[in-house]
């Protein structure tokens, strides 16, 4: 037992020190001042600095990095700890090939691999093109990286190795798993500042590792809570909806004060994380049990209201880009800055998860291991927006009431079960193998309700008045409770596949591997519309019910199946240089979009709803030819990688709108095809390393696509302008992202370790929609630097940091397109605006292992 332990130990080392060799900056980041130096992680491993025997389990066994034909790159535990890289949204700057964009804590991270994204503004697709697992689970959610031991990156289609389809790649979080042999405890704490913010940050957070039965059972333990005060400012928010004035006279300061108050701080988080983990170890039987819960909330948006934008208003009041703004000088809707949105109501959201999970592994005899993953999840979303925008962009005079404001809420209970077996061969020789079978069903009931209170009672008063509402709509009130609208949709999606490698080392230093998967899936969805507010036949839902006449109910679903391939070859040209080719096809699933489906043909008034065509969207494919190299020279001074590719990519899924309601959807465009070039080089000499990784990428549409991008504003949607076409650039990534990191560890007289650290990240623009069709923007490249000092001794540690050091104000993503940055009937339309990324932060944290 005390040798398996060993074992275990080193192979967890040598995976670490993957990150050292392949990852980008904060994976090579060795130093006492991040992680372990090169020289101390080869001690740890008991092997001598120069080694290339260095171990990964990406393959889904314990090979050489020399000898793992696949494009990996890896972030040490320590590594995440000390820089302080919280989720998922924290590793896209320092990552080659990978992108997420910081949209905040009101909405889960996008993540983009090598141009591969559901993307595009308001894509409500669920499955990204990246495979993301917590150990051997299916992870669907943003998740906080507490007790992680490692992130491990793969690019590139992973589906003959992995359950999940991973279109584009796939990620693991590996977490600590108990300790069968030893008590254990940690703690941490930070405490931070944020500029243009009123509040304190915080987290903390613990860890207790417990044996139950020595060497036989022991439970893990994980808690954490993060308190993100937030920057976000709405300066124009109702004191009492359908009595306070929206838009009262703002060169009246006692009018402003009498209506409006101040939102401060509004994208703030309130975060608190478990896990617990009960292991066993019997020998050829090794199981852990999991729950985790995670719970977020946030108050508002990180989302502006427009400040930078390239527009000026004509008489009429409508927006048009003249080029003449920069984003260092303009201002946004109503004047606000770029901290500040125009939002008339707090717009809060939360999500809870918890989640069961199973990993059981059993020894075969000397033939096979069989490993089983099984998983439940079940979350809760809720959230509440302003709705007011998008009445007044369709124009149903509602403007026409002086204090129209009104809310959406929305409510959504997805689950998830998974089941993946997977068969690893043991039995050695020149050829090994895996057999993988995979399970998904995943299904949600989503149910939106939008309300403008104080109308019934503003339309009463004014029945005889004028307008297409004055009048004769107006005396068809028939909800006092201004209940304007309602949805449903109750969606499923069940998928199975099959998948298996072979692989045969012909020589000690030429291998060749070929992968095959098998995939069906079916996706349904039932859903309804309704606008009780207005009276419309018997078919409306009585006042006070809130329920669907069987009548308004509508039914959708999609199925396809097919197979997946992978054939490589790699071969060891000499014990510092590694190459390899790849070529393999990856797919995501297609599904239903959670949109109600219309009524066909549309019934007159409001319509929020998806039409035949925008129901449901196929899957996609893509096709990766890959070659890489990897170094290490100087007796391991000089480490590095470099990776060449071209993915085909055909019936994209990308982001759209519908075109009643301009609710986001999925939609797929014929094809594309990414290019790019991917390195990582390391230099270390003695207690100094300088680091970095530098990533091209082309991504560009090769069909034509028309209405591709749909739901454009209602005064706006002029024929052909959602349409894309062959060569436009696709949204969501840089063409030039890299960045450079110098770490410098001076040992101190008492036996302490000082450590420095400077990271610059930086990367060029990106597009909001596809070629910049339907009004989409070219969002400006940035850079952004950080910095800690790190006291080490013995079991402790205390460091001082700086994120954004310089206060960089850089936008991430376009809310909407400038065309809503318009009026209606001298009503400010306040929806256009831009994500931007966190300003600096300067804190202190202490961290203490027992």
């Amino acid at each position: 037992m005390i040798d398996r332990a060993r074992m275990r130990l080193r192979l967890l080392s040598a995976t670490i020190l993957s990150g050292v060799v392949m990852s980008p900056a904060y994976a090579q980041q060795q130093s006492a001042a991040e992680t372990p130096s090169a020289t101390a992680i080869a001690a740890e491993t008991e092997e001598p600095q120069g080694s290339n025997d260095i171990v990964v389990t990406a393959t889904r066994r314990a090979v050489s990095l020399q000898t793992a034909p696949i494009n990996i790159s890896a972030i040490g535990g320590a590594a995440l700890e000390s820089n302080r890289l919280d989720d998922v949204g924290d590793l896209g700057l320092y990552t080659p090939g990978l992108t997420v964009p910081d949209t905040g804590p009101r909405t889960a991270n996008s993540i983009v691999m090598r141009g591969i994204t559901s993307g595009g503004p308001g894509g409500s697709n669920r499955s990204t093109a990246v495979g993301v697992y917590l150990g051997e689970i299916p992870l669907y959610v943003d998740f906080k990286f507490l007790d992680i031991n490692r992130v491990e990156t793969l690019l590139g289609p992973q589906g003959t190795l992995y359950g999940l389809g991973t279109l584009a790649g796939a990620i693991r979080y590996i977490p600590n798993r108990p300790n069968f042999s030893k008590i254990e405890a940690t703690g941490h704490a930070r405490i931070y500042d944020v500029a243009h913010s009123d509040g304190v940050g915080a987290v903390t957070d613990a860890t207790i590792n417990l044996p139950i039965i020595r060497d036989k059972v022991a439970l893990r333990v994980t808690g954490g809570y993060y308190r993100d005060p937030g920057f976000m400012d709405s300066p124009y928010l109702v004191k009492t909806l359908g009595v306070s004035l929206p838009q009262p006279d703002f060169n009246d300061p006692a009018a402003v004060a009498a209506n409006l108050r101040r939102g401060k701080d509004l994208n703030d988080e309130n975060t608190y994380s478990i896990r617990a983990q009960l292991g066993f170890d019997f020998g050829w039987l090794r199981s852990t049990f999991s729950y985790i819960r995670q719970d977020t909330k946030t108050h508002g948006t990180q989302t502006n209201g427009g400040f930078g934008a390239k527009y000026t208003l004509n008489a009429n009041g409508v927006a048009f880009p003249d080029g003449q703004c920069v984003y260092a000088n303009c201002q946004g809707v109503l004047g606000t800055g770029r901290y500040e949105n125009g939002g008339r109501v707090e717009q809060p959201s939360r999500r809870t998860l918890d989640m069961f999970a199973a990993e059981v592994e059993v020894d075969i005899g000397s033939v096979a291991q069989l490993v089983s993953a099984t998983a439940y999840s079940k979350q809760h979303l809720s959230s509440q927006s302003d709705i007011a925008d998008l009445l007044l962009d369709l124009d149903y005079d509602y403007e026409l009431f002086p204090a129209f404001a009104g809310t959406t809420t929305s409510d959504s209970d997805p689950k998830q079960f998974n089941q993946e077996l997977r068969l690893v061969s043991t039995h050695g020789g020149p050829i090994n193998w895996i057999l993988g079978g995979f399970y998904n069903h995943y299904k949600s009931y989503t149910f939106s309700a939008e309300r403008i209170p104080g109308f019934p009672e503003f339309g009463a008063a004014n029945s005889t008045g004028r307008g297409s509402l004055y009048g004769t709509l107006y005396r068809g009130l028939v909800r006092p409770d201004g209940l304007e609208y309602i949805s449903f949709t109750d969606t499923y999606t069940k998928e199975y596949a099959a998948f298996g490698e072979a692989t045969w080392h012909i020589t000690p230093k030429l291998q060749v591997t070929g992968g095959l998967r098998y995939y069906t899936y079916k996706s349904y969805i039932s859903g309804a519309t309704d606008t009780p507010l207005l009276s419309g036949g018997r078919r409306r839902t009585p006042y006070p019910l809130i329920q669907f006449d069987p009548s308004r109910v509508r039914t959708g679903s999609t199925t396809d199946d097919g197979f997946v391939y992978k054939a490589n070859v790699s071969y060891q040209f000499s014990p510092t240089v590694f190459g390899y080719a790849t070529y393999s096809t990856g797919y995501r699933i297609g599904g239903v979009n959670r949109v109600a489906p219309c009524i066909v043909p549309l019934p007159p008034g409001q319509n929020v709803c998806a039409l035949p065509n925008e129901l449901a969207y196929g899957p996609d494919k893509t096709t990766n030819y890959e070659v890489g190299l990897r170094f290490s020279l100087l007796n391991r001074m000089l480490q590095g990688t470099i990776n060449i590719y071209n993915i085909d990519w055909s019936n994209l899924q990308l982001g759209s709108q519908t075109a009643n309601g301009a609710v986001g959807i999925t939609a797929n465009a014929g094809g594309a095809r990414s290019r790019g070039v991917e390195g990582t080089l390391s230099f270390t000499r003695g207690k100094f390393n300088l680091s970095g990784n530098y990533t091209y990428l082309d991504a560009k549409l090769t069909q034509d696509a028309p209405g591709l991008i749909g739901g454009l504003s209602n005064n706006f949607n002029v024929p052909g302008a959602g349409d894309a076409f062959s060569g436009d650039r696709l949204p969501g990534s840089s063409r030039h992202a890299g960045s450079l990191t110098a770490t410098y560890s001076v040992p101190m007289a008492s036996g302490a370790d000082l450590g420095f650290v400077w990271s610059t990240a930086a990367r060029s623009d990106t597009y909001s929609t596809t070629g910049l069709r339907g009004y989409g923007e070219a969002i400006p490249g940035y850079s952004t630097s950080r910095a800690s000092i790190t006291y080490k001794k013995d079991n402790w540690e205390a460091s001082i940091f700086s994120n954004n050091i310089f206060d960089k104000y850089a936008v991430t993503s376009v809310a909407n397109d400038y065309t809503m940055a318009r009026q209606n009937d001298g009503v400010q339309i306040r929806s256009y605006g831009f994500g931007v990324i966190q300003p600096r932060t300067v804190g202190a944290e202490v961290r203490v292992h027992l």
